[in-house]
Protein backbone atom coordinates (compact mmCIF):
# COMPACT_ATOMS: atom_id res chain seq x y z
CA UNK A 1 0.00 0.00 0.00
CA UNK A 2 3.07 2.65 0.22
CA UNK A 3 3.04 2.79 -3.42
CA UNK A 4 -0.48 4.60 -3.31
CA UNK A 5 -0.63 7.64 -5.62
CA UNK A 6 -3.36 9.56 -6.77
CA UNK A 7 -4.79 9.55 -10.43
CA UNK A 8 -8.02 11.38 -11.43
CA UNK A 9 -9.27 11.55 -15.05
CA UNK A 10 -11.07 15.11 -16.44
CA UNK A 11 -14.03 16.30 -18.40
CA UNK A 12 -15.79 18.92 -19.04
CA UNK A 13 -19.62 19.09 -19.49
CA UNK A 14 -21.55 21.29 -21.30
CA UNK A 15 -25.45 20.68 -20.08
CA UNK A 16 -26.54 17.83 -21.19
CA UNK A 17 -23.90 17.24 -23.90
CA UNK A 18 -21.50 14.59 -21.42
CA UNK A 19 -17.65 14.90 -22.41
CA UNK A 20 -17.48 18.16 -24.46
CA UNK A 21 -14.09 18.44 -23.54
CA UNK A 22 -11.25 16.06 -21.80
CA UNK A 23 -8.26 14.33 -21.09
CA UNK A 24 -8.83 11.59 -24.20
CA UNK A 25 -9.48 14.95 -26.76
CA UNK A 26 -6.60 16.77 -25.27
CA UNK A 27 -4.59 13.88 -26.07
CA UNK A 28 -6.29 13.35 -29.33
CA UNK A 29 -5.35 17.36 -30.44
CA UNK A 30 -1.58 16.53 -28.95
CA UNK A 31 -1.39 13.98 -31.17
CA UNK A 32 -2.46 16.11 -33.91
CA UNK A 33 -0.41 18.45 -33.38
CA UNK A 34 2.57 16.47 -33.51
CA UNK A 35 1.87 13.74 -36.65
CA UNK A 36 0.31 16.55 -38.40
CA UNK A 37 -2.62 13.73 -39.44
CA UNK A 38 -5.55 12.79 -37.58
CA UNK A 39 -4.99 8.88 -39.07
CA UNK A 40 -1.26 9.20 -37.70
CA UNK A 41 -2.97 10.36 -34.26
CA UNK A 42 -5.72 7.94 -33.89
CA UNK A 43 -3.04 5.01 -34.82
CA UNK A 44 -0.89 6.52 -32.31
CA UNK A 45 -3.12 6.53 -29.16
CA UNK A 46 -4.64 3.14 -30.75
CA UNK A 47 -8.30 4.61 -31.52
CA UNK A 48 -10.49 3.85 -34.55
CA UNK A 49 -9.82 7.39 -36.95
CA UNK A 50 -13.81 7.21 -37.16
CA UNK A 51 -13.60 7.40 -33.35
CA UNK A 52 -11.11 10.16 -33.48
CA UNK A 53 -13.01 12.15 -36.20
CA UNK A 54 -16.37 11.95 -34.10
CA UNK A 55 -14.87 13.03 -30.91
CA UNK A 56 -13.12 16.01 -32.48
CA UNK A 57 -16.21 16.89 -34.01
CA UNK A 58 -18.18 16.04 -30.78
CA UNK A 59 -15.91 19.17 -29.07
CA UNK A 60 -16.12 21.41 -32.16
CA UNK A 61 -19.50 21.37 -32.16
CA UNK A 62 -20.43 22.09 -28.11
CA UNK A 63 -17.15 24.32 -27.53
CA UNK A 64 -18.41 26.55 -31.09
CA UNK A 65 -15.16 26.83 -32.36
CA UNK A 66 -13.22 24.99 -34.65
CA UNK A 67 -10.08 22.72 -33.53
CA UNK A 68 -8.73 21.68 -36.11
CA UNK A 69 -8.00 22.40 -40.06
CA UNK A 70 -7.55 19.37 -42.59
CA UNK A 71 -5.81 19.84 -46.27
CA UNK A 72 -7.27 17.16 -48.57
CA UNK A 73 -4.39 14.65 -49.61
CA UNK A 74 -3.00 14.60 -53.21
CA UNK A 75 0.53 13.92 -54.69
CA UNK A 76 1.92 15.62 -51.36
CA UNK A 77 -0.71 14.07 -49.27
CA UNK A 78 -2.79 15.65 -46.97
CA UNK A 79 -2.53 17.06 -43.56
CA UNK A 80 -4.30 17.90 -40.41
CA UNK A 81 -3.67 21.18 -37.93
CA UNK A 82 -4.72 22.60 -35.27
CA UNK A 83 -6.48 25.82 -35.79
CA UNK A 84 -5.68 28.46 -33.24
CA UNK A 85 -8.04 27.83 -31.35
CA UNK A 86 -7.54 24.36 -30.83
CA UNK A 87 -3.82 25.70 -29.68
CA UNK A 88 -5.72 27.75 -27.21
CA UNK A 89 -7.72 24.50 -25.72
CA UNK A 90 -4.55 22.42 -25.50
CA UNK A 91 -2.84 25.19 -24.01
CA UNK A 92 -5.28 25.71 -21.30
CA UNK A 93 -6.63 22.45 -20.79
CA UNK A 94 -3.16 21.54 -19.39
CA UNK A 95 -2.94 24.08 -17.27
CA UNK A 96 -5.74 23.50 -16.00
CA UNK A 97 -4.49 19.82 -15.41
CA UNK A 98 -1.84 21.28 -13.82
CA UNK A 99 -3.19 23.21 -11.44
CA UNK A 100 -5.47 20.54 -10.73
CA UNK A 101 -2.75 17.74 -10.17
CA UNK A 102 -1.16 20.04 -7.35
CA UNK A 103 -3.88 20.27 -5.57
CA UNK A 104 -4.69 16.86 -5.91
CA UNK A 105 -1.51 16.00 -4.85
CA UNK A 106 -1.62 18.37 -1.85
CA UNK A 107 -4.88 16.90 -0.87
CA UNK A 108 -3.65 13.49 -0.88
CA UNK A 109 -0.50 14.62 1.45
CA UNK A 110 -3.18 15.99 3.95
CA UNK A 111 -5.65 12.96 4.33
CA UNK A 112 -4.85 9.91 2.64
CA UNK A 113 -0.66 9.71 2.91
CA UNK A 114 -0.50 10.09 7.08
CA UNK A 115 -3.15 6.89 6.68
CA UNK A 116 -0.31 4.70 5.03
CA UNK A 117 2.41 3.35 7.52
Amino acid sequence: MRQLEPKFKLWLNCGHEEGAFGDGKWRLLGAVEKERSLRAASDVLGISYRKAWGDLKKAERVLGVRLVEKQRGGRAGGQTALTPEGKKWVAAYARLREDLERTVQGAYRQHIRKLLR
